[in-house]
């Protein structure tokens, strides 16, 4: 728990005592609710409430699809297609499931771009940001995973050219796409092993999330000032923090429930709005798609995977220097896995002493040229390997390299920080006024 003076539970009753002293849960659960919490926190701050929502909707819904769903190549299809016309309440369910995952990953890239901001993954809360990213990397597999269950043309195409990336590994590539797969191909087998651990999956995340919230409940929260609440007594602490309960619930349940007003309206008015309509077309193999798209949230890296072609030159000079080992297929790869680990070392490629984004002028403009640069490849993404689009996404894709190994450690070298308040305290008044303790 953090090391921030506050009050801690204390049983008063004989059987809370006898309970606590065998299993204080009641404590971990009061402690975790009255941590101090910086009191300027923002409303960048709500997704964390957004994605638990999110994690326990899409437990919920799965297992009670997976109570109707066939994983079978022959019955696959048609029993979700049961679950939408025959099953009680089962379109909804489906629904709350299928958008249920966009609004999941909508949450964590705005989390994670909230981070990058305000330097949370900086000291001490590295440990914090590694599980963070890998809760988000088990998040893609098990949407991809879920993605194949449907058994639509897109499911299957999809599975197929995606499972065929890891044959482009040297070597050892294509017994690990036979040991995905199987088999030699997409078939019962591969859909039999996606529903497995697409049903598995969600429960390790679960308890990754236990550990991501222990994490920074250990180092304590950023804040948007990234100045750290003063811990050297509890009077200075309680200038600088307020309890998590009722203080931030209540502001975390009210923005909760006006983004579940949108949710519903996507999932009761439009919710095919952001599939595709080939996945209800029965999977054939003999029939390819003319354009294959992944799930939105898939985009920006399926965007890096196909910005690296034969005629690139940096694919060329790994190309002869390797001797034709490194293609441009497994280059891609590479890019896209890359593109996901050089977000994870940012706590390491950052060399500013300044955490917060808010007091970095340089910093900024180059942050939200990135954030645009996302967009642009979530956009290039879905469209066709041709024209002027993958030069886009190669330029998207030299940027995004660029900014973590080459601006973040520039910047911290040549940038000229903002003054930064002296304490949370400080910040607080600033914006808001004269502050109050919870005892005044």
């Amino acid at each position: 728990m953090s090391g921030i003076p506050h009050d801690h539970y204390e049983p008063t009753s004989s059987g809370a005592k006898w309970l606590h002293s065998r299993l204080p849960i009641v404590g971990l659960l009061y402690d975790t609710l009255m941590i101090p919490t910086p009191r300027n926190l923002n409303w960048m701050w709500i997704w964390g409430i957004v994605l638990t929502f999110c994690l326990a909707l899409q437990i919920v819904t799965g297992i009670i699809l997976a109570m109707h769903y066939t994983p079978h190549v022959d019955l696959a299809f048609a029993s979700v297609e049961h679950i939408m016309r025959n099953v009680n309440g089962g379109h909804f369910l489906r629904y709350l499931h299928m958008n249920g995952a966009s609004l999941f990953f909508f949450a964590v890239y705005l989390h994670i771009f909230r981070g990058l901001y305000y330097g949370s993954y900086k000291a001490p809360r590295e440990v914090t940001w590694i599980i963070g990213m890998l809760i988000y990397v088990l998040m893609m597999g098990t949407a991809f995973m879920g993605y194949v269950l449907p058994w639509g043309q897109m499911s299957f195409w999809g599975a197929t050219v995606i499972t065929g990336l890891f044959g482009a590994i040297p070597l050892v590539g294509d017994a690990i796409q036979t040991w995905l797969l199987g088999g030699p191909a997409v078939d019962n087998p591969t859909l039999n092993r996606f529903f497995s651990l697409h049903y598995l999956l969600p429960f390790v995340i679960a308890a990754l999330v236990v550990l991501h919230i222990w994490a920074f409940h250990t180092t304590g929260n950023n804040n948007p000032t990234g100045v750290e609440v003063r811990r050297t007594s509890r009077a200075e602490a309680e200038k600088d923090t307020v309890p998590f309960w009722p203080y931030f619930v209540i502001k975390d349940l009210f923005a909760l429930a006006v983004i579940m007003v949108v949710f519903f309206a996507i999932v009761g008015f439009m919710p095919n709005y952001l599939g595709h309509p080939d996945n209800y077309i029965e999977a054939n193999p003999l029939v390819t798609p003319a354009h294959i798209v992944p799930e939105w949230y898939f985009l920006p890296f399926y965007a890096i995977l196909r910005a690296f072609t034969g005629d690139v030159w940096v694919v060329m000079f790994f190309n002869w220097i390797t001797g034709g080992i490194i293609d441009a297929k497994f280059f891609g790869v590479i890019a896209m896995f890359g593109a996901i680990i050089v977000m994870a070392l940012a706590p390491w490629l950052d060399t500013s002493s300044v955490r917060s984004g808010r007091y970095r002028p340089m910093f900024k403009w180059w942050f939200w040229l990135f954030a645009v640069n996302f967009v642009v490849l979530t956009w290039v993404g879905a469209m066709p390997a041709e024209g002027i689009y993958p030069y886009i996404a190669l330029m998207g894709s030299a940027y995004w390299f660029a900014y973590f190994l080459v601006i973040l450690p520039l910047l911290g070298v040549i940038e000229k920080p903002e003054p930064q308040p002296a304490t949370i305290e400080e910040d607080f008044e600033a914006h808001y006024g004269q502050a109050q303790t919870p005892a005044e």
